[in-house]
């Protein structure tokens, strides 16, 4: 009986799946944590520690960790990733410079033991700035055809106006109810 009581909660929503937000600082991955929740830009400072919020998409129930991405926070990611199911890591689509770094940290975690299963979806944010990166630089730049361990998808958007940020929940909402 407690079998399928649980299989009716998963079939039917009712578990919380973990989510972390990452990127470098400045990427804007608390505007697209409140624009996920609220449908509207917020004025956001810069993240010391963490947020949390919980989104729900058709009954998927996420708890949304949003970590700051300053170099002196990018330390402390690992004590989130225990039990994540999906890793959300958010590019700035107009800072070519940093992308190095950007893939360096997005490596770094992906070897970590308890992001094994996790999936991952690069939000390539700012896409409505002029001469902002195209999805497919951004992947060659992070070498994501190389991650072969996980399942990632990039999608483009734009966290002030939440372009394509529906699409990136529902790719998310498909990992979780296809595993």
């Amino acid at each position: 009986m407690g079998f399928l009581l649980t299989k009716m909660m998963t079939v039917f929503g009712n578990r919380e799946h973990k989510v972390i937000i990452v990127g470098l600082d400045n990427a804007g991955k608390t505007t697209i944590l409140y624009q996920f929740l609220t449908k509207e830009a917020v004025i956001t400072t810069p993240t010391v520690g963490s947020n949390v919020e919980q989104i729900t998409v058709r009954n998927t129930h996420f708890l949304v960790w949003d970590i700051g991405g300053q170099t002196s926070l990018r330390s402390t990611w690992y004590s989130y990733y225990s039990n994540a199911e999906i890793v959300i890591l958010v590019v700035d689509s107009t800072d070519p410079e940093r992308l190095t770094l950007t893939k360096d940290e997005l490596h770094r975690m992906l070897a970590h033991e308890d992001l094994q299963s996790a999936s991952v979806l690069v939000l390539a944010n700012k896409q409505d700035v002029k001469g902002s990166m195209t999805v497919a630089e951004i992947s060659r730049h992070l070498t994501l055809d190389a991650v072969t361990s996980h399942s990632w998808h990039v999608q483009p958007c734009c966290g002030l106006t939440g372009e394509g940020l529906t699409a990136g929940l529902d790719w998310m909402q498909s990992q979780v109810v296809a595993s």
